[in-house]
Parts: C-alpha cells; sequence; structure tokens
C-alpha cells in the first residue's frame, strides 16, 4: 500500500523532529527552518533548548508551543503557556487537551482560551480533537470548528495496537472523513500530533489531504537510538519507546540510523526540509 500511495501522493507535510536536549544540534536542525513543535514545560525549564528553538525561530522556522499533556499528564498553566510562547517568540499555542475525552477538552480549551486573550491577542490558538466514542469527536469538531478563537486544528496519533474504523480511534479515517464530507475549513491550519499505530506510512496516505500542515514525531531519534530502522515502506511494529526527555546518551554510531529514519518519515511525508548538521 506504501508504495503505491508514494507514486500519487501530491502534497507536502513540514515534519518536525523531536530530540532529547543535548542531541537537538545533531537531529532537529532544520534547512530551511520551516516549522518546529516545542515543548512548553522543556522551554521553561532547560535554558540550551530555549536557546536552540530561539535561533530556528529567528532562521525563519514558525515556532508553535505544546501544553505538555503528552508528557507531563496534564496542560501547563495558561500563564506558563504564554511565558514559554513569548521565550521562543512563538507564532502559535496548543490550548489545553484531555486524552479520548471531548467533553473534557473543549472544557479546557474554552477556558484557556479566553484567559489567553485576556493577557494576550499576539498568539494563534490550536485546538486538539478527542472523542470517547465518534459521536463525542464529531461534537468536539464542529465547537471547535464554531469557535471564533480556533485558528488551528490538531488531531493526535492513533496509538491503539489493534486496527479501529472509529474516526475517535484512526486518526486517517477521522481526516478522510472531514475531506469526504466537506467538513475541512480552508481558513485554518490543521496539523497532526505524532505518529501512531502505523508509524511514518500513515503519511502516506495523509498527504493527500493538501490542507494538512504539519507532524512532529520523536520516533526516528527514539527508535535510532535503540537500533531500530524505519523501513522507507514498512513493514512498521510500534515498539515501547522511552520519553524523549529521560533519554541522557545516544551511542555516536547510531546517529547515521537516526538521521535515515528521520528521512525515511520526511520522505513518506513529502517533505523537503532537511538536518541542518552543526558545523
Amino acid at each position: 500500500m506504501a508504495d503505491n500511495l508514494r507514486d500519487r501522493a501530491p502534497k507536502t507535510i513540514s515534519v518536525s523532529v523531536i530530540a532529547p536536549a543535548a542531541y537537538l544540534r545533531d537531529f532537529a536542525g532544520q534547512s530551511p527552518a520551516t516549522v518546529h513543535h516545542v515543548a512548553a514545560h522543556r522551554v521553561l525549564r532547560d535554558l540550551a533548548y530555549r536557546e536552540f528553538f530561539l535561533g530556528e525561530q529567528q532562521r525563519g522556522a514558525a515556532i508553535i508551543v505544546d501544553n505538555g499533556v503528552f508528557d507531563l499528564g496534564e496542560s501547563l498553566r495558561t500563564d506558563d503557556l504564554v511565558r514559554a510562547a513569548r521565550a521562543v517568540r512563538a507564532e502559535e499555542i496548543i490550548l489545553p487537551d484531555v486524552m479520548r475525552d471531548g467533553e473534557a477538552t473543549m472544557q479546557a480549551a474554552d477556558r484557556a482560551a479566553t484567559q489567553i486573550l485576556d493577557l494576550s491577542d499576539e498568539f494563534r490558538l490550536c485546538v486538539v480533537i478527542h472523542g470517547a466514542d465518534d459521536a463525542q469527536w464529531r461534537r468536539c469538531y464542529d465547537h471547535f470548528t464554531s469557535a471564533g478563537y480556533a485558528s488551528a486544528v490538531a488531531f493526535p496519533a492513533s496509538r491503539q495496537k489493534e486496527p479501529s474504523r472509529e474516526l475517535s480511534k484512526n486518526r486517517a479515517a477521522a481526516t478522510r472523513y472531514l475531506a469526504d464530507h466537506g467538513l475541512v475549513d480552508p481558513a485554518r491550519t490543521y496539523r497532526l500530533l505524532g505518529l501512531g499505530r502505523t508509524g511514518h506510512l500513515e503519511l502516506f496516505e495523509q498527504r493527500e489531504h493538501e490542507w494538512i500542515s504539519s507532524v512532529d514525531c520523536a520516533a526516528p531519534v527514539l527508535l535510532g537510538a535503540m537500533g531500530v530502522r524505519m523501513l522507507p515502506a514498512g513493514p512498521y511494529e510500534k515498539i515501547p519507546t522511552p520519553r524523549v526527555e529521560t533519554v541522557q546518551t545516544i551511542d555516536p554510531a547510531r546517529f547515521a540510523l537516526i538521521r535515515d529514519n528521520i528521512q525515511a518519515v520526511r520522505d513518506a511525508a513529502g517533505c523537503p526540509i532537511q538536518i541542518r548538521v552543526p558545523q
């Protein structure tokens, strides 16, 4: 399937690579600097991390500050999100969300949007679509596309071990549903958060949607550090990986494999961005 999709996919999705702080310059630098998804809590806690992405912004990259829920289990407070966004001159903040809970996500994002807009209108605001089931997922999407504050919409990765046709559990099915039913808003930016059960192979299908702008991922770095190669055309097996911030050292002998993995992801996404290797 991946080979057929490779032949006909017409669109580019920009790939933002997530790497341990000590290895940002080895794997995350972009040529040209285009877009980075950045963890707010790491911006606030790690000077080197903050300075790296501020440098990328100065090279022309759009910086999107994530709320931290995937790493921390809960989103940062809105004042901390704004502080982190200002520290790296971000263009966009991903609002708080609650994994697999559309109702709680709507409430959290609405509340945070009000609080952020009371502080500043300098940032675009991005919402994340969740749902315990398809009905809730549709309500969440409809709610946010009716919200005047939501400039961008993001879809989290599908992480179930077994395939599903449910929109709330299958991101490829969800984006296909939106396209087939004319529900894509051309005035908004759409993003993918992370790689899921099928890894980079999903991107062959997702890049058919010209309205999907970016995806972030740590998998090519983490798998490469473990000695696992991401085959360009598959197959792909999702295996447990450590949290990116817990990785302290990577064997330099695996740098070439990591860079091959990053290229495999970017090829699947049709992404022309190259790694800017430090001089």
